[in-house]
């Protein structure tokens, strides 16, 4: 584990940690600055991520690339329809004494990648909530602690409805950031194609073990935030629920419901490891505003008139903005 002098000093090492993680990242991941960018940022803050986009995008790879880049145990869940709760937490069993022991799932490892969450059924999915939020399971009345760091990385495909079951809104808000991932441009893709139909390998080499990305994520905690930065993330959240009295006119307008408290904390939070990995001691509003879209974006549910007029969610964050 790094030693530093000050949190001065160990803030410059996060913002170097950071320009060593994205290249060696971008030794694989062409194209997804942004994605990768917000990836990291709920990995020092302690968040979990929920990458959507259509099949062919890298969101797969670009966790396990990610993953390969720090020095973590690393384990991948497929969620299919006839998955079981205990297939993630594990379960107990009968040894050759007749007595019982559990027997570790998937779930035990420091980054899960949850492949297609959206594929399993609604108690399936419910198995993460407790490992996602406590850092824990319970198993026939018995508690095991998850080992740290933790992080839940999940992918969703948004255009295939048939096989697929909504995520609950508890389970939503358990994920800091909800990414979309679009098309590459079309260097990128150029780029893609080259390296990617040729025999060359890239080796990822590991840039950070797990103790130091938990000092880091103290770090990002004890980072000032100025009164007013604070005040325009909790007016921004207040901003998003209609029919309140500082509800603004869109809210009222096309929101079903707006986010909560904890949309108001990711974003300090979020504000805080942004103003890191770019360099800067503490937060302000544009380091708000890096973050609002991904947090904001599944906290937010549109009603039946924003839908039939076709309004975005991310358009109506803009002009929440």
């Amino acid at each position: 584990m790094r030693k530093f002098n000050s949190d001065i000093e160990a803030a410059d090492s996060l913002h170097q940690a950071y320009l060593g993680l994205n290249k060696e990242i971008s030794k694989i991941i062409i194209g997804q600055d942004e994605v990768v960018r917000l990836v990291l940022t709920a990995i020092f803050s302690q968040g979990h991520c929920l990458l959507v986009g259509v099949p062919g995008l890298a969101k797969t790879l670009l966790i396990q690339t990610i993953a390969s880049s720090l020095d973590l145990s690393f384990n991948r869940i497929q969620f299919t329809p006839d998955l079981m709760p205990s297939d993630i937490v594990g379960s107990e069993t009968m040894d050759q004494n007749r007595n019982f022991q559990f027997v570790k799932g998937p779930v035990f490892a420091n980054i899960i990648l949850a492949d297609e969450i959206n594929r399993t059924p609604p108690k399936t999915q419910a198995a993460l909530l407790e490992s996602m939020q406590e850092y824990s399971v319970t198993v026939a009345g018995r508690r095991y602690d998850l080992q740290r760091p933790f992080f839940v990385l999940a992918t969703q495909n948004p255009i295939e409805q048939e096989g697929t079951y909504p995520l609950p809104e508890a389970q939503l808000d358990r994920f800091m950031f909800n990414i979309n991932l679009d098309y590459p441009s079309f260097e990128s893709e150029l780029q893609i194609v080259k390296n990617t139909t040729s025999d060359s390998r890239f080796a990822i080499e590991n840039v950070l073990h797990g103790d130091d990305i938990m000092a880091y994520q103290h770090l990002v905690r004890r980072v000032p935030v100025a009164d007013n930065v604070v005040d325009y993330a909790v007016r921004l959240v207040h901003k998003t629920r209609p029919n309140t009295a500082m509800g603004a006119n869109q809210s009222t307008q096309y929101l079903e419901w707006g986010a909560g408290p904890r949309a108001s904390q990711h974003l300090i939070v979020g504000a805080k490891c942004n103003a890191l990995l770019n360099g800067k001691y503490s937060p302000d509003i544009e380091d708000v505003q890096a973050v609002a879209y991904p947090i904001l974006r599944h906290r937010i549910v549109r009603n039946f008139k924003a839908e039939a007029e076709g309004i975005t969610v991310d358009s109506i964050i803009k002009d929440l903005l």
